[in-house]
């Protein structure tokens, strides 16, 4: 029974002298059949659960606890599993479906401290005491990263432009405080989770003259803190070092951030499934669990994610709730392809001393899969130096005369778990995100000059590399003549008589599906997204436009910036995640006045933006829209995955412990929080149908803990990576 019970209780409402008698047995009474007393003469029946459930009541101080987490964990299964649910508005819980194993359950929530774990198997009914934290301090200790990383205090923008050392410290390349709090997100937080409990305090263990020294140490710690040192410089090092020990010596001093609000609505449907991949050491960049063209593929198959410290393919069966690995290869000798990460540090890690952790020639960064199940990924095969002739000019390759390539960091390669063989591929151009189009080519973004492509249908019936591939440079038609002809270069003043290419990088791709354009994404203040035409002849016919979020613009009212993912509806809306002003935006090409010509310049078209502000603080010290939360990526769920509806845009709250789904008809967010291990920091995320008859429990969304220090987590160094499904059910109690 699921209702709110009113009893009728009798003499309770008799006699001053016989209410606390018959009050008290009346209560324990119901109270032993399950019901929770919620206010005066008000009462919750406890949940029905299933012989594969634990539901019950979460009480607190006050009452039944609505909106806080109940965790259950179990190192039974082959490997470590959570499951997660939130309570209604009743305190009640339903963990559903759970595998057959013993666990701990406890409830955590905001303004609490953790209940105290008791023992379980699944088919109980069980209560939970949830216990009010002592202190502010204490409760804040449950509060995601970017609430505590909201207390750094930015410089003003009256500071800039930046006027070095020894004038105001800040450096002449940060022109203004966006620029500043770009760094601070796309410099800072690519690789932790800035804001958890093992940044904004000392180090552990450590002894040190000054908060100052201390943090000036710790940028140079480990493989890579050649990598976080070099970083401080764009701030201008001084200056950075001071405003990040003044964060830390308030924090030690007791300050604390406002207290984020409990999960509402639909936010207490959601349903978490984690398990355990990878090793204590690893770093797993992104997942995959089918195509996005068709997210019936793969359906109850094997989850995959790139190990990016250790050369891996990693993988969970989430029916069996196994984890398993596959070494990636190399084509050439593994003497002649640097570790992309460091095999040195300029010093000694707080956790691990001298040891070297990771030695990565491979590199893998990002999968997808293909129709086939196939995952295909962006991984070194050989030294980045070396292209093949036909990538150069005088080859006869019509894309390298047009275009020719010298160098290639990353190149590609697919895992056919029909054979569970790794097959590589040999790219001209190098490789960071990809995916798969309507016709079966795989995109690949560079970082660089150009956009690659790799027809699979060419590739699976010639198996030639040089065949199947192609690549164009991004060319504005500046002169609006409607084609590309004679251009000018990305640092040449633009020429109205000519076209202009341009080199912003190319960082999220994706294809548009209503009209097959192609979409990247870069960052930095404003950032860009362009759109690439491929016409009937490419590279020769292949065309771009520019747009930048609309940034000190007057005709704009509001302004972003930093686009980093990128994804689009069916209906062709593009969506961006704008990682430095922390909004999620949408670009329709269609409301645009200019597309081309010599006035279409990045600010042309700021009518086709609209920016949602994602929920979260302000860092200190700003008035613009400045979250503290981090956007590593962002994704549309085009089919409904997840259940909140078709073309949903997510963005990756990578730095608030969650997913944030956009409801764009109300303009609202869906925060999806990962509570435990505090530390979820997620880069992509991936859907899947596994049964579409099966109603919520036959679809999901996949991301995983993308951190590249799994030790920051809550747990230390026991950690190993986590890979998280997402569900919503249609009521909190749902079984």
């Amino acid at each position: 029974m699921r209702t709110l019970l009113t009893p009728k209780l009798g003499p309770l409402a008799g006699s001053p002298a016989r209410q606390p008698r018959w009050g008290a047995l009346a209560l324990a009474l119901l109270l032993a059949a399950g019901i929770a007393l919620i206010s005066d003469g008000v009462f919750a029946q406890a949940p029905s659960v299933d012989s594969d459930d634990i539901g019950g009541i979460v009480r607190g101080p006050s009452g039944p606890e609505a909106g806080v987490w109940v965790i259950a964990e179990t190192t039974d299964l082959p490997t470590k599993f959570r499951r997660i649910v939130v309570t209604d508005d009743q305190g009640r819980y339903v963990l559903p479906d759970l595998p057959k194993a013993n666990y701990r359950v406890w409830a955590r929530g905001y303004g609490l401290k953790d209940s105290q774990p008791v023992e379980a198997a699944p088919g109980r009914t069980l209560d939970l005491t949830a216990v009010k934290a002592a202190t502010p301090r204490d409760a804040a200790q449950y509060y995601p990263a970017n609430y505590w990383y909201s207390l750094v205090e930015v410089p003003a923008k009256t500071e800039f432009p930046g006027t070095g050392a020894p004038a105001n410290g800040i450096a002449a390349g940060m022109r203004t405080q966006a620029h500043w709090i770009d760094a601070m997100k796309q410099g800072c937080q690519l690789c932790p989770q800035l804001g958890n409990q093992a940044t904004r305090e000392l180090p552990p263990g450590q002894t040190f003259d000054s908060t100052e020294q201390a943090w000036a140490r710790r940028v140079l710690s480990g493989q890579r803190g050649a990598q976080m040192g070099n970083g401080l410089t764009r701030f201008g090092r001084e200056r950075a070092v001071k405003m990040y020990a003044d964060w830390t010596d308030r924090i030690m001093a007791g300050e604390v951030p406002p207290q984020p609000p409990r999960p509402q609505g639909l936010e207490r449907n959601v349903v978490l499934s984690l398990w355990e991949w990878s090793s204590q050491t690893g770093y797993v960049h992104d997942e995959v669990a089918s195509d996005k063209r068709d997210p019936t593929v793969n359906a109850n198959g094997p989850v995959y994610g790139v190990e990016f410290a250790h050369d891996g393919l990693v993988f969970v069966d989430p029916v069996k709730n196994t984890a398993h690995e596959v070494k990636l290869p190399l084509r050439a000798p593994e003497s002649e392809v640097p570790s992309f990460i460091p095999q040195e540090m300029p010093e000694p890690s707080f956790y691990w001393g001298r040891e070297l952790l990771w030695k990565n020639e491979a590199n893998p960064h990002n999968p997808m899969m293909d129709g086939n199940a196939r995952v295909w990924m962006t991984h070194t095969i050989r030294d980045p130096a070396k292209n093949p002739a036909w990538c150069k000019k005088g080859s006869g390759n019509k894309f390298g005369e047009y275009f020719p390539l010298e160098r290639a960091a990353r190149h590609a390669s697919f895992y056919d778990p029909k054979t569970a063989k790794v097959t590589m591929i040999d790219t001209c151009f190098n490789t960071h995100h990809l995916q798969a189009t309507r016709d079966d080519k795989m995109l690949f973004s560079t970082l660089g000059t150009v956009v690659g492509w790799i027809d699979m249908k060419v590739y699976d019936a010639t198996g030639d590399e040089q065949k199947a591939q192609g690549w164009c440079p991004t060319i504005l038609d500046t002169n609006g003549d409607g084609r590309i002809g004679e251009y000018v270069g990305p640092t040449d003043p633009v020429d109205p008589a000519k076209d202009k290419r341009i080199v912003n990088g190319s960082y999220g791709i994706i294809e548009n599906p209503k009209d097959g354009s192609i979409w990247v994404a870069d960052g930095g203040v404003p950032g860009h997204i362009v759109r690439l035409e491929l016409g009937s002849n490419p590279p020769m016919t292949c065309k771009a436009e520019n747009y930048e979020p609309p940034f000190n613009n007057p005709n704009a009212n509001v302004w972003g910036f930093s686009p980093r993912g990128i994804d689009v509806t069916t209906d062709g809306i593009v969506w961006t995640a704008l990682s430095g002003s922390g909004h999620l935006a949408s670009f329709d090409r269609s409301k645009c006045k200019v597309l081309n010509g010599p006035t279409a310049t990045g600010q042309h078209c700021p009518e086709g933006w609209t920016l949602y502000a994602t929920p979260g603080p302000n860092f200190k010290g700003v008035t613009d829209h400045g979250s503290a939360d981090f956007h590593y990526y962002n994704w549309v769920d085009q089919h409904n995955t997840l259940g909140l509806g078709r073309n949903i845009p997510i963005a990756n709250g990578s730095t608030s412990d969650s997913l944030l789904a956009l409801l764009p008809d109300k303009a609202q967010f869906v925060i999806l929080r990962v509570p435990y291990p505090m530390g979820f920091y997620s880069r992509g995320l991936d859907g899947r149908v596994d049964d579409p008859n099966a109603g919520w429990k036959g679809r999901g969304v996949w991301a995983d803990f993308g951190t590249n220090a799994v030790w920051h987590a809550e747990g230390g160094k026991a950690n190993k990576g986590i890979l998280v499904k997402f569900q919503v059910r249609p009521d909190p109690l749902a079984h």
